[in-house]
């Protein structure tokens, strides 16, 4: 399988080289990195096995793969406004060309859907923590399961294929038709965790050892679940409990979001939190919480 991941950062390199383990002929767009992933590929130290990654090719940008015919676009970019790439991975898309967004947030999916109809177009969450520790390298700090499947809903082959082959490298990964409920899932965490540790500066330990903290987070999670329900998701009765317990047994750990204002970069704000709340107002939903969050960042 030919896979081309665009925007290859901590995530886009790790679930690359997981790939290229399991036997994929994986190439990468990177930017920032271009340089050294080019001069020497990525090294990924992680508690499960340090292992490195040599992609089969290193592009500057997506018309630089220009020719290339590929089965599968798997778009690893932060969600932030005005990133949506329909327009610049176009000339390089074939009819049978698949594209994967393995990315974070609720609602992201659809111009893709609009631009190109007639495309598989494969929705996927990472439940890992990883962080880009200088140019090439990522450090993989712990977890790495893995839900994809066909967006919006139903089974296509392409997604079982990616399933099996991510499973091949050792990574658990699970192919389900029903992945809106999936990233509704993923957002009990994501929406109070991510923001919350801007707003506080604190890690994901820090903030659940914070009994003040900890009811927003709680208050937030409910908000979520709320929410997928009205969008027809409903979710499993102990989400909630299970996040928080999951949580407390990982390592402390700083969300993206908090690395990305650490590092002066654009957050996912909209793709986490503003989604969400534009779809509350739609549907008549109070999200007080979650407004308030959001109303930090605007």
């Amino acid at each position: 399988m030919k896979i081309l991941v665009v925007g290859a950062g901590a995530v886009g390199g790790y679930y690359g080289g997981q790939l290229a383990l399991a036997g994929a002929q994986v190439s990468v767009v990177c930017r920032s990195d271009y340089q050294a992933v080019l001069e020497a590929g990525y090294h990924i130290e992680s508690p499960l096995g340090d292992f490195d990654f040599k992609p089969h090719a290193v592009y500057p940008d997506v018309i630089s793969a220009f020719g290339t015919i590929f089965d599968v676009i798997m778009i690893t970019t932060k969600v932030l406004p005005g990133s949506h790439l329909m327009a610049t991975i176009a000339p390089i898309l074939s009819s049978r060309t698949a594209i994967m967004l393995l990315q974070n947030g609720i609602h992201i999916e659809a111009p893709y859907l609009e631009a190109f109809p007639t495309c598989s177009l494969i929705s996927a969450l990472a439940f890992v923590c990883l962080t880009r520790t200088r140019p090439g390298v990522i450090f993989h700090q712990g977890y790495g399961r893995l839900v994809l499947g066909k967006y919006p809903e139903g089974q296509v082959d392409i997604a079982d294929e990616l399933g099996d082959l991510f499973i091949k490298a050792g990574v658990k990964c699970q192919v389900t038709t029903e992945i809106r409920k999936a990233r509704w899932r993923k957002l009990v965490w994501n929406a109070p965790f991510n923001p919350l540790s801007v707003m506080y500066q604190k890690t994901t330990a820090e903030l659940l050892d914070d009994p003040d903290i900890r009811y927003k987070i709680e208050e937030i999670m409910k908000e979520v679940v709320m929410l997928a329900r009205l969008d027809g998701c409903e979710l499993d009765d102990d989400v909630i409990r299970q996040n928080i317990e999951d949580t407390q047994k990982m390592p402390p750990y700083k969300p993206s979001m908090l690395v990305d204002y650490e590092h002066k970069r654009p957050m996912e704000i909209d793709a986490i939190l503003g989604h969400a709340v534009e779809f509350a107002k739609k549907k008549g939903a109070a999200v007080p919480y979650m407004e308030l969050l959001l109303s930090f960042f605007v």
